[in-house]
Formats: structure tokens, C-alpha cells, sequence
């Protein structure tokens, strides 16, 4: 049996350097939040690193002081992966508030309990997407499941960062894969302009039972109204392959896990495609592609 919940001491060089920071704030409330923050950041820092796991300060806001005045900021830098927001949380609560400011460019939350002596915390538990403001403690995972789910996880492709020609590893540019006559074609019913979308491509290996296949996955973004953001999504065939496998499948998926959409491919499909959508910045979606039991998932944040 995994304990639910960690108690950790709050090291002397911790109080420290939360107070250094606390003491470079005017306002007396604002001075208590960087204080709490800061044992926060490097209590989880502590923690991690004792399991083997990298983190890096300096790429961390709460760490500098313009930052911690301007913002409610807690957020750890964890190397190859992302940013973990540590947050500190008064003995007996029920519900724990998460500002809206604090959802974008997070792989998670971990909620810590601090005591009353500020000489230990409880870890209480981790979230790893939020998307309302007040969530309850009983929605908390287990802080032992914290490094499995670092382990498996994906760092999230941030698609706003495509509209500034932005691309992580393994996007790249659709026409040097698809033809340009081919993609004009394909999006010619979209309800997006041309003008400003910008389409990426990924290849999918679809594995030995298939000879190695490979399928190219097309995404397009085009701002909309609102602030909104367009999206299609296609699955193509390349190199010599004129139609896609048989019975190959698209399927988008909300944060939860929940099929949103889906689309299967038949006899004779040169590629298929989701419906249409358009989202604000800071949705969370992740796509499908499966087939004969092997399957691709990617994860992504507008």
C-alpha cells in the first residue's frame, strides 16, 4: 500500500530563501503568497530531485521577483518536460483555487499542505489539467502516481505557437510532405481562409505489421473571431500510397479522455478528416490515429 499523502520538512535553506524573496515585497498579503510559494517550489524541487528528476530554476518564474509582484506564481521548470505549478494550501480545505492565469503551460499542479510552524508540509496530491477555477480536494491523484504520470507523459504541442512559425520536433512544414495542388484540394470546403491558416504535418510510423506504412497527420490553424482559433485535422497518405489502410482510425479526445469525434477509413479514402472546429487558447485536446491494435496519441493545448 502507497501512502496517500508525503510529509516532507521545510529545510532551513528553503525558509531562507522564501524569506530573502518575501522581504523584497511592500504589501504584507503579497509577502505572505511569495513566502508560501517559494517553500512550495522548492519543497516539490526537493522531492523530485530525490527521485532522480532534473529541474531548473532559472526557467522558472517563481524565482524571479518582478514576476513573483505581478503574479500569483508558484511554477517549477522540470527539464524536458514542462512547468509544475506547486501550490500551497491552508490545513482543512475543501476546494482549492486555481486562477485562470495559472492553466496555460502547465503539466500539472501539486498541491501541498503547510503547517502551521512552517517546518514540514503534506504533499496532498497532484492535478494534471485544470479548467475551472475551484476544484476540490477529493479530485486530487495520489502523490505517489506524480512520477509515473511525468514518466509516461507527453510534453503538450502548444498550437498558438504554430501561428509564429513555431514548431517542436517532429511537425513540419505540410507541403515538403503533401503535394500542394493535393492540400489546396483538401481544404477547399474548409471554413477557414487560406490566406492566414497555417498548416503542419507529422509522419506516423503505423509499425512492422504494416511494413513500416506511414500515414502523414495534417493539422491547420486559422484565427477566427472571438480570439477563437480554427482547426482542421486529416489524416493522408504519402510517398507512392494513393489511398489510406482500410479501416485506419481519426479520433479526437478531450482532456478527460472522452471521444469526441471520430472517423474511419474505407476501401478507398486518399484521406480523412475530423469535422471542423474552432476553440479559445487554453483547450486541451489530444488526437488518435489506431489501427490492428496499434495506436498513436498526441497531446495538445491551443
Amino acid at each position: 500500500m502507497q501512502p496517500l499523502h508525503l510529509t516532507l520538512p521545510i529545510s532551513v535553506e528553503a525558509r531562507k530563501i522564501a524569506t530573502q524573496f518575501q522581504l523584497q515585497q511592500s504589501n504584507p498579503q503579497k509577502s505572505q503568497q511569495v513566502y508560501r510559494n517559494t517553500i512550495a517550489v522548492y519543497l516539490v524541487k526537493f522531492y523530485l530531485e530525490s527521485l532522480g528528476w532534473k529541474t531548473d530554476l532559472s526557467s522558472s518564474y517563481s524565482c524571479i521577483p518582478l514576476m513573483q509582484s505581478m503574479m500569483n506564481v508558484a511554477d517549477l521548470q522540470v527539464k524536458d518536460y514542462g512547468k509544475l505549478e506547486c501550490l500551497a494550501v491552508f490545513p482543512e480545505i475543501e476546494t482549492i483555487h486555481i486562477p485562470q492565469e495559472l492553466w496555460l503551460d502547465r503539466i500539472g499542479y501539486v498541491i501541498l499542505e503547510l503547517s502551521q510552524s512552517a517546518t514540514e508540509a503534506k504533499l496532498l496530491g497532484f492535478l494534471k489539467h485544470v479548467s475551472t477555477e475551484e476544484i476540490s480536494i477529493n479530485q486530487l491523484f495520489p502523490v505517489y502516481e506524480l512520477p509515473s504520470y511525468l514518466t509516461s507523459s507527453k510534453p503538450l504541442v502548444k498550437l498558438s505557437q504554430w501561428l509564429e512559425n513555431i514548431f517542436v520536433a517532429g511537425w513540419g512544414i505540410a507541403e515538403e510532405l503533401i503535394d500542394s495542388q493535393e492540400l489546396t484540394l483538401a481544404f477547399r470546403t474548409a471554413q477557414m481562409s487560406t490566406e492566414n491558416t497555417i498548416k503542419a504535418t507529422k509522419l506516423i510510423d503505423l509499425g512492422i505489421d504494416l511494413g513500416h506504412q506511414s500515414v502523414a497527420l495534417l493539422m491547420a490553424l486559422t484565427p477566427v473571431e472571438d480570439g477563437k482559433i480554427g482547426i482542421r485535422v486529416q489524416l493522408h497518405p504519402i510517398g507512392k500510397e494513393i489511398y489510406l489502410p482500410p479501416n485506419i482510425k481519426l479520433a479526437m479526445l478531450s482532456e478527460s479522455g472522452e471521444n469526441i469525434q471520430k472517423v474511419e477509413a474505407r476501401g478507398q479514402d486518399n484521406y480523412i478528416q475530423l469535422k471542423w472546429f474552432k476553440a479559445l487558447p487554453g483547450k486541451y485536446f489530444s488526437l488518435h490515429v489506431s489501427i490492428q491494435g496499434l495506436s498513436w496519441v498526441e497531446n495538445f493545448v491551443i
